[in-house]
């Protein structure tokens, strides 16, 4: 396992794969022009006998222009194989290299079109088509996260930092609301460490949602405002189907999230927000330019939409920056639909290929919801 990283410029560098039996020391020090890729860190047995993680520390750049000050922020832990982490998990994401603490865990079935259906054949859940394919769905662990604002920056350029919007809470049915600092990560995402700072995490609502409980592990526990917030907006910050599906190298992942109904020129307009992470799983540089959507409604219309990129970029996705997360919003006039399409990909040598987009339910949830409550007071 590995156990010891270096953060230059505030960016995480560590590696989850160890082929010794002995503790090995993984020296990484990577910009963040660069990005996080766990398989080019080059572990380096340091044969001097450690004998447990806590002995290990990964390092951080304090916040200066520089970037160049290292500094220990905390301590590795072994990576779970089984279960799941607990509220309060201090963890460094593996893609996008950001520090963050778990608030608390979702179970969503994932669509997995990347996997043969003998090898999903053990899962008994529901099950989607993809033309003649048919995709079984797998339970699997995602958690709902706080970002370090120190770190928000350095992403923003590869990972939008507002992962959850809802409506407004007044008759506006145009106004839409972000939390900042919110994600959704996936349980191999993950890399925990600890720390003894009663403050490890900078986001305006961590001393607000958690606390520093030096009696158990994580050191941190949830507080009653986190636990009042998480059961009233609990239908916004769902997450029960994740999508993903890979072409040419270029993985793509679909979670959709509705949102609720409003009342618009007396019809029902029905909200979702979807999130899709872009990865290059390959060696090849690529550059997204263009995106061709297809939106069915059960109200019986097809609408095609393209254009130049996504949410007006057209991100480059390289082996040292191999991914790109973003979100957008649909609305449909019914209480159901699906959406499908490609993503269009230039390599270096100017020619293109298409990526599929995996295809995805819109679906409405049975009950009326109310207002979302928003921050804690």
């Amino acid at each position: 396992m590995a156990a010891c990283a270096i953060r230059r410029g505030l960016l995480s560098t560590a590696s989850k794969y160890n082929q010794h039996k002995c503790i090995h020391r993984t020296l990484s020090a990577i910009d963040f022009s660069s990005g996080f890729d766990p398989k080019r860190a080059q572990p380096l047995c340091s044969a001097c006998g450690l004998s447990s993680f806590q002995q290990t520390r990964f390092m951080s750049s304090r916040n200066r222009p520089e970037g160049k000050i290292l500094e220990p922020v905390g301590v590795f832990e072994a990576l779970k194989q089984h279960g799941k982490y607990e509220t309060g998990q201090l963890f460094l994401h593996s893609v996008f290299g950001y520090r963050g603490i778990v608030l608390f865990p979702w179970h969503a079935r994932l669509y997995d079109r990347d996997v043969s259906p003998a090898a999903a054949a053990d899962s008994k859940p529901d099950s989607v088509g993809h033309g003649s394919k048919e995709v079984k769905g797998n339970m699997h662990t995602y958690y709902q996260v706080l970002i370090d604002t120190r770190d928000c920056p350095h992403i923003s350029q590869r990972s939008q930092t507002e992962a959850v919007t809802f409506l407004a809470n007044h008759d506006d049915s145009r106004a839409l609301y972000a939390i900042p600092g919110l994600d959704y990560v996936s349980h191999e995402d993950i890399l925990p460490y600890n720390s003894t700072e009663q403050v490890p995490i900078q986001h305006e609502l961590f001393e607000r949602f958690l606390m520093f409980n030096p009696s158990r592990n994580p050191l941190f526990t949830a507080r009653d405002t986190l636990l009042a917030w998480q059961e009233k907006n609990h239908p916004w910050l769902e997450l029960s189907d994740v999508h993903r599906e890979t072409t040419e190298n270029i993985r793509v992942t679909v979670i959709p999230f509705y949102m609720g109904m409003r009342d618009a020129q007396n019809s029902h307009v029905y909200w979702w927000r979807y999130c899709i992470r872009l990865e290059n799983l390959g060696n090849e540089v690529v550059q997204l330019r263009e995106r061709h959507w297809r939106i069915f409604s059960l109200s019986g219309t097809l609408e095609t939409v393209r254009g130049r990129g996504v949410v007006g970029k057209e991100p480059v996705l390289s082996r040292e920056q191999p991914a790109f997360q973003y979100s957008s919003h649909v609305s449909l006039q019914a209480p159901s639909g699906h959406m499908w399409g490609t993503f269009c990909f230039e390599r270096t040598d100017g020619s293109h290929f298409d990526v599929r987009i995996p295809p995805f339910s819109l679906e409405s949830n049975k009950y009326d919801k109310a207002s979302p409550t928003g921050y804690p007071l």
